[in-house]
């Protein structure tokens, strides 16, 4: 119900095909839920809104889950751990302490 960052949500999303990708229906506690905004989001508390969110997916047009799921992939692929890595070591050399 709560996640720090969700990989397997990321995981999830870059394992889709794209011709014929699947939705990803998140909590809204998921730490991934910041990042990828174009899952359904959900308040996993919320029983009718559950059933509601795996209806959505369910019934979701090929056309909106593949806008979805490229939308997600470019997200991804922007955060690879190359570019947080990346981030990571600018972040720890502004601290002026030799890092």
């Amino acid at each position: 119900l709560r996640d720090g960052m969700n990989l397997v949500a990321k995981e999830y999303v870059a394992s889709q095909p794209a011709e014929d990708p699947g939705v990803l229906v998140l909590s809204c506690f998921a730490g991934a839920a910041r990042e990828l905004g174009e899952a359904v989001i959900v308040n996993p508390f919320d029983i009718e809104g559950m059933a509601e969110a795996i209806l959505q997916g369910l019934d979701m047009p090929l056309g909106e889950r593949k806008e979805r799921w490229t939308a997600m992939m470019k997200i991804l692929e922007r955060n690879d751990i190359t570019a947080w890595r990346e981030r990571f070591v600018r972040a720890l050399s502004a601290t002026g302490r030799g890092w």
